[in-house]
């Protein structure tokens, strides 16, 4: 006589998934895009890119440039090039065309 097996699935809202962390480092040359209150960028080399994992090409990162940390998200342009947002209180007294050293955690 076969056997029947019974499963129940079990919800858990407070759980959290464990998902693989990525963390990389790069040097990149802050840009800042024309016009009043142009943001300042950092380009994110292709093969440092995360996957987007959002709309509008959007991925959630922790980034640090030259030692300053935040949360933040990169976002991906039509052209495929990779931006991470590079505020004030991160640059410093860098600008457009200095060089930084960035660092990326972001899950896959």
């Amino acid at each position: 006589m076969p056997q029947v097996v019974r499963a129940q699935l079990v919800l858990c809202y407070s759980c959290t998934l464990e998902m693989p962390s990525v963390t990389t480092r790069f040097r990149a040359k802050l840009f800042r895009m024309p016009g009043k209150g142009g943001w300042t960028f950092a380009p994110v080399p292709e093969h440092h890119a995360p996957p987007v994992m959002h709309g509008w090409g959007r991925s959630s990162v922790v980034a640090s440039v030259d030692g300053y940390e935040w949360k933040t998200s990169v976002w991906r342009e039509k052209s495929g090039r990779t931006l991470l947002p590079v505020p004030k209180a991160a640059r410093g007294d860098k600008g457009d065309g200095d060089t930084v050293t960035v660092r990326l955690d972001f899950n896959v």
